[in-house]
């Protein structure tokens, strides 16, 4: 994968053939019902008219529409179909370090194949996803549609998206907390530079309201390992005019300390939330990546 050529669709032939035999499900009720799933064969009192019915004896007299008696003088039964899809909105970051990459695939193209593949995979099932894309502030937002022709918007979408700007996802977050009013699914593909505590903090407040919430933390090879080993100029992709001279052998241990911390504070706080958290170095092949962690959900 990370030497490949981007596709401007951002479809890689083998992962959506490995991933279209496996599924994307709510490991949480949401609503009352398992999601990920297409329309229950069941009857219930929940989402969804689905047609009426003659009375017949011991039918609840409460089900009865007596708006439908009024007009035909005949006795009918509301039946409701139990909505058992899942609303999944993915939240993008195209801030300026997604730019980075050591090997010919920038972070950004990583996730925006990775975000194209879910979509690809939860719309096939017959699920909603929407796209939030953001840097500083809120970019672009389209809301959660179904079919597949809906996959046509979104990855047009990620083809006009220019990574600019800093990460603010903690803000991006709480701005679109009113806007997505109904339970669901809430996917995060970033390189989670922002404040552990701030991000996490608002995906809390996101998982109080009964989301499911999976966050995929893209990071590049160098970032990881910090392979350098000659006197570099190190600059900051969002505040270009901060560049630091250094010799990456006398702070590569600081570096690395850092970085687990960074890393880990973010798998605790996650974990503490129930929160599903996935590292993604964008050497690990996406087909690979993708389909050992779907495997892991069956």
């Amino acid at each position: 994968m990370a030497t490949q050529t981007v596709h401007p669709n951002y479809f890689d032939p083998l992962v959506l053939a490995k991933v279209s035999t496996m599924s994307l499900r709510a490991r949480y009720v949401v609503e009352g019902m398992l999601s990920g799933m297409h329309k229950s064969p069941f009857r219930g009192y929940s989402v969804e008219f689905a047609q009426h019915r003659e009375y017949t004896p011991g039918d609840e007299i409460r089900r009865i529409d007596w708006k439908a008696y009024g007009k035909f003088d005949r006795y009918f039964i509301k039946e409701y179909e139990e909505e058992t899809n899942l609303r999944a909105t993915i939240f993008l970051d195209a801030s300026a370090s997604m730019t980075y990459g050591s090997q010919s695939l920038r972070k950004f193209d990583y996730a925006c194949y990775l975000a194209a593949s879910l979509a690809y995979l939860m719309l096939r099932q017959g699920d909603y996803v929407g796209l939030v894309t953001f840097g500083t502030e809120l970019q672009r937002y389209i809301p959660p549609r179904s079919g597949m022709q809906h996959l046509q918007a979104l990855t047009r979408q990620l083809e006009m998206t220019e990574p600019q700007g800093e990460t603010n996802l903690g803000q991006v977050l709480r701005e679109m907390a009113g806007k997505i009013v109904k339970r669901g699914m809430i996917i995060i593909i970033s390189d989670l530079f922002d404040a552990p505590e701030t991000v996490v903090k608002t995906l809390k407040f996101f998982r109080h309201r009964r989301n499911e919430v999976i966050v995929f933390h893209v990071l590049d090879h160098n970032e990881l390992e910090f392979p350098f080993d000659r006197l570099t100029v190190f600059e900051d992709i969002e505040a270009p005019d901060v560049r630091i001279l250094a010799d990456p052998r006398s702070i590569r241990e600081a570096y690395l300390q850092q970085l687990n911390t960074f890393l880990d504070d973010y798998r605790q706080a996650c974990r503490r939330e129930s929160i599903d958290y996935n590292c993604f170095p964008t050497t690990t092949p996406l087909d690979i990546a993708l389909t050992r962690y779907l495997a892991r959900r069956q």
